[in-house]
């Protein structure tokens, strides 16, 4: 055999070995580490996923420590590999709102002024695109009757907080102002957000309250929004702090590197010690498990301390209280100015007790809120829509849900 091919083979047998390593590893790392609670469905295929995300990560990480590209790099590269929608029903145009780009969706079928949703992708400010959401966008524009707009932001740790929300915020503040030339009714737009895009959602509406040059927000969707920092011994945390797609730790880690632009050590953010004293107990009337309903709290919740406080830990993260970053800390008389708002949970999702915690104080200060909790629901479902065999159950019930609202607006 010739030398060239007994190199060939060496590599190719050598790759095939590391592979079956990592794969091995993966295997073994994501099972010790990843808790489905009883009653839960669809576990193989969220063991499927939690895996096939796992060997991603471990991949990337190991071409991050070979000093090729950083991870959240090769993972946006990634999305750009999802295939270009194409439907003859809607006409699809990327524009650009005052700087900002924007992926518009219209259907074709003759009508008036349409109603109009604002679409904010989910990604912890990280990673995610418009590209990616397309399906979910597709549907609403379809379904609803209604002209979808995309927000495409920058992205973190380039661009930390709060660049990304400052972003979508311009995109909002274009739209409402220039909505007739897109064939959009003004007073009839309604801000949807997915996950983190429901934290960019939230902030924006509140800017927006006090704009009286600007048509009011018809309403606000948000889908599973992460709204608060402070606490992250909520019921919800507990009880799926190891549930795939979010675990309480990585949603911290994540975060944090979109706060602050970094990778940073969130032991003491998970025990609560970047908290002042005289700042806790402010939210405390706000942010509390004492206000979850107690069929949440079944699983096994036990109340924990706060870890004693550190000014130095504060300093790093303290634009973390910023209502922009955090909007369930808003003030009530921001909250009660809100306009009608949609807000989806799930039961086996680190975040569901911010949505919970948000729609008492919503309702405490008389806005109008549609709730709907999906029992068999995990973080990023809506995300699957459109793939078939690897939709949930839930993610179709998802998707009804928040149609049907936007269709009665």
């Amino acid at each position: 055999m010739a030398f060239g091919e007994t190199l060939w083979m060496l590599i190719l047998y050598m790759t095939i070995f590391i592979h079956s390593l990592l794969f091995a590893w993966g295997a073994y790392y994501r099972l010790t580490r990843t808790h489905l609670p009883r009653g839960m469905n669809c576990r193989a295929l969220v063991l499927l996923g939690d895996f096939s995300l796992g060997y991603v990560m471990i991949l990337v990480r190991l071409v991050e420590k070979l000093g090729i590209c950083h991870r959240y790099s090769i993972m946006r590269s990634m999305g750009r590999l999802t295939p270009l929608m194409k439907d003859s029903d809607l006409i699809i145009k990327d524009l650009v709102f005052d700087g900002v780009p924007v992926r518009v969706f219209w259907p074709r079928t003759l009508a008036g002024n349409r109603k109009g949703i604002i679409f904010i992708h989910p990604g912890v400010g990280l990673f995610g695109s418009v590209r990616v959401s397309e399906r979910a966008c597709c549907s609403f524009a379809k379904q609803s009757d209604s002209v979808v707009v995309s927000v495409e932001f920058r992205l973190a740790p380039e661009h930390p907080y709060p660049v990304p929300v400052l972003d979508c915020l311009t995109a909002v503040i274009h739209f409402l102002k220039n909505a007739k030339e897109y064939g959009v009714d003004p007073n009839c737009i309604a801000i949807v957000g997915e996950s983190s895009g429901g934290t960019y959602a939230a902030a924006i509406c509140q800017e927006l309250v006090t704009r009286e040059d600007l048509p009011r927000m018809r309403a606000q969707v948000l889908i599973y929004p992460f709204l608060q920092g402070m606490d992250f011994n909520l019921p919800s945390h507990q009880q799926n702090h190891s549930v795939p797609p979010l675990f309480r730790k990585r949603a911290v880690i994540l975060g944090l590197t979109y706060l602050t632009g970094k990778t940073m050590n969130v032991d003491g953010v998970l025990k609560g010690a970047h908290v002042p004293p005289d700042l806790r107990e402010k939210y405390q009337k706000w942010i509390s498990a004492d206000y979850i309903p107690e069929e949440f709290k079944a699983r096994g919740y036990v109340p924990v301390e706060p870890a004693p406080f550190s000014e130095e830990l504060y300093e790093q993260v303290k634009r973390g209280n910023e209502t922009m970053f955090c909007p369930l800390v808003a003030e009530d008389d921001i909250i009660r100015q809100l306009p009608e708002t949609f807000i989806l949970t799930c039961e086996y999702d680190v975040l569901r007790d911010d949505g919970l915690l948000y729609k008492k104080r919503l309702e405490d200060n008389g806005v109008p809120v549609t709730y709907h909790h999906l029992p068999d629901g995990l973080h990023g479902i809506l995300g699957l829509v459109g793939l078939g065999p690897l939709e949930f159950p839930s993610t179709q019930k998802c998707m009804q849900h928040v149609v049907e609202f936007l269709k009665c607006l």
